[in-house]
């Protein structure tokens, strides 16, 4: 007995670290297979002892949330769902009733309320008795409606997404490898919880509803199904579903298992919930679950195989990813042989050896994992050299999590870094150019400079014959770099990667400029901190960047290979906006997207930022009236709030900025 009790207390501690990472910071320390095998030991074992210890995690629905966004407690507690993994259980519990079969996605639960047709608040699950209060970041939801025909008290819950498409999108635009994002359920939880909503806003959050907590006067007819259209015709996107009963209930989770692969919602299982309300409300709950719906999880599909190597990948910012390279096994219907360990502390906790058997499977149906190792011969071999450079390694841990790093500061692989954002979009834009390509150009020796980007030319032979490449790739290729020779100077100057020189100040330093290069690079600290926005720290940067004559040279070299648009410095009287710090918020009308918006701004003098303070001139938002906090901030400061009317206005002088003044208060 004191075996299973001690053993208890280490499932408690381990489960507990994990879901602390998980929910509030937003990493992970282990695979969900792992937490899922844990977490079904310490409940079994809480069953046959009959004990539950302080703080089981089998006892909690949530985790405290820590930020500074306000806290507002649940009207009603907001239950965690029981699971099973057995489609025979799910046929057990639904008995002869019929029942709403849908996805289980993976993002942030959000509880929505809407007064008088008009969304008043948006709250977190946070730890099911009390949420984070999210309202001015879901204004600014993509598909939430913010107003509806309904004038009743509407309360629902829903699920806040961020698309598989999305996720893609965003961590495309991101040059630095270690700098994307894990996964889509971490980016939504910190674009949900963001301080500032304009980030909110860029991250195309979606939000799909699944539960109506209350509608008051109307009938639904004692119908889940009936709650759901009513829900739609309110302008809301509700959760896939599919009705079902004892005789189809097998055949439609097959279905949905199909359709994992090319669902654009992150999901990690089904939900099944009672068709009829009344019956569903009439079972009650557990401490720690509603009685009227249940969750379904996917029974992974492992398969054993035999490790054959431990590969260690080295990254931009010198972190080394330990990666399991294994004998090869079909999985979900692709043959899989490598699976990420992420990191040293997980590759102990497995005790993965060269020769072990081990288990796989793919987390969510899509990603391999490694889920267990049978053999556990132990970690053997960490390198005590980079594999890319030779240089010293060394172990770092952060946040109980051990990793390895290179230490060598010209580690050829810290070098893809400064290619990969030269080749971005918003700076050269090479179409094709990704970082896994510039990887293996880089080495095999054809890129050392980043005029080199313009001479794929020279190893013509070898790339054609490259893994994933062919005549046609490469044709692309040399395309897509020809296109891109043809720039603009402030794409270039980004590219560069001086510190704290981003698009936006480059745009900046060339106006001051008036686009001529050798000017600026020779330019003091002090010429350069008169340019607006660039302060002291910038301006150091900056020349200490171009008091290297290898800098300077390299740069030369690359200007060899462009043709740099003839740009010029719009007339002093056209800056209309010189000196002037717009903030931009809320949907926009005339503009297709903020970016838009902001160059705009920025050709005519002006710098467009992210939060409102006391050095901001405009605040736009066409919601001019609206209590969001961005307002509130603005009318307190005594900032102006310009409609996209009002801006256009004062852009062609038709509106004196007395006038604009009245909406501040």
């Amino acid at each position: 007995m004191e075996d299973k009790i001690q053993r208890m207390k280490e499932l408690t501690a381990l489960l507990s670290k994990a879901g602390k990472a998980y929910y509030q910071e937003s990493r992970e320390i282990m695979s969900n297979f792992e937490y899922d095998r844990l977490y079904d030991e310490l409940s079994d074992l809480e069953k046959e002892t009959g004990v539950i210890l302080s703080g089981s995690p089998t006892q909690k629905v949530g985790y405290e949330v820590l930020s500074e966004l306000p806290k507002e407690a649940h009207e009603s507690p907001m239950l965690s769902l029981d699971k099973t993994k057995s489609v025979e259980e799910l046929k057990e519990w639904l008995g002869d009733q019929k029942g709403l079969l849908s996805w289980k996605m993976d993002g942030l639960t959000i509880v929505l309320t809407y007064e008088n047709g008009s969304l008043a608040k948006a709250v977190t699950r946070g730890n099911g008795e009390i949420g984070e209060v999210i309202t001015p970041n879901a204004r600014v939801f993509a598909n939430i409606p913010l107003n509806i025909a309904y004038k009743g008290q509407l309360i629902l819950r829903g699920e806040a997404v961020i698309l598989y498409s999305d996720f893609e999108r965003i961590n495309e635009k991101i040059g630095d490898a270690d700098a994307r994002y894990k996964n889509p359920r971490n980016l939504c939880s910190g674009s949900v919880r963001q301080l500032n909503s304009q980030i909110t806003a860029e991250r195309n959050v979606h939000f799909e509803a699944f539960f109506l907590v209350k509608a008051d006067g109307v009938d639904f007819h004692n119908s889940r199904e009936a709650q759901f259209q009513w829900l739609k015709s309110q302008g809301f996107e509700v959760v896939e579903y599919r009705m079902v009963d004892a005789s189809n209930l097998e055949k439609t989770v097959q279905e949905f298992a199909q359709a994992v692969e090319k669902n654009d919602i992150p999901s990690d299982g089904l939900v099944l919930l009672y068709e009829d309300i009344a019956y569903g409300d009439s079972l009650g709950r557990t401490a720690k679950f509603p009685r009227n719906s249940i969750a379904f999880k996917w029974e992974d599909e492992t398969r054993e195989t035999t490790l054959k190597y431990i590969e260690w990948s080295p990254s931009r910012t010198g972190l080394i990813n330990p990666v399991a390279v294994f004998e090869p096994v079909e999985l979900e219907g692709t043959t899989v042989s490598r699976a990420s360990v992420h990191n040293i502390s997980i590759l102990e906790s497995l005790e993965l050896g060269e020769g072990d058997r081990i288990t796989v499977y793919k987390a969510n149906m899509i990603i391999p994992q490694i889920a267990d190792n049978l053999t556990r011969s132990g970690v053997k071999h960490i390198p005590e050299k980079c594999p890319v450079c030779g240089g010293e390694t060394k172990i770092q841990q952060m946040n109980d999590v051990k990793s390895l790093y290179c230490m060598n500061p010209d580690c050829q692989a810290k070098k893809i870094k400064s290619f990969t954002l030269m080749a971005s979009r918003d700076a050269l834009n090479i179409d094709g150019l990704s970082e896994a390509t510039l990887e293996k150009f880089i080495g095999a020796g054809f890129i050392h400079e980043y005029a080199d980007l313009f001479h794929l030319d020279r190893h013509q032979e070898q790339i054609v014959e490259m893994e994933g490449f062919g005549q046609k790739s490469y044709d692309n290729l040399l395309a897509a770099a020809k296109t891109a020779s043809h720039t603009t100077l402030p794409r270039v100057i980004y590219g560069l990667g001086i510190a704290g020189i981003g698009l936006a100040n480059a745009k900046v330093l060339c106006r001051h400029f008036g686009y001529d290069f050798d000017r600026m690079r020779s330019a003091s600290e002090e010429e350069l901190a008169q340019a607006d926005g660039i302060g002291e720290v910038l301006a150091k940067a900056w020349t200490e960047y171009f008091a290297s004559p290898e800098h300077n040279q390299m740069v030369d070299r690359l200007l060899a290979e462009l043709t740099i648009e003839k740009e010029q410095a719009e007339p002093e009287e056209e800056q209309v906006f010189k000196g002037k710090t717009f903030v931009i918020t809320g949907s926009l009308n005339h503009f297709s997207n903020r970016k838009e918006l902001q160059e705009l701004i920025e050709s005519k003098g002006g710098k467009a930022a992210g939060s409102v303070s006391a050095k901001t001139s405009y605040l736009i938002n066409n919601d001019v009236t609206s209590s969001s906090s961005k307002n509130k901030k603005a009318r307190e400061l005594g900032i102006p709030i310009l409609s996209e009317e009002d801006f256009l206005q004062l852009l062609e002088g038709k509106q004196a900025e007395g006038s604009i003044e009245e909406n501040a208060d």
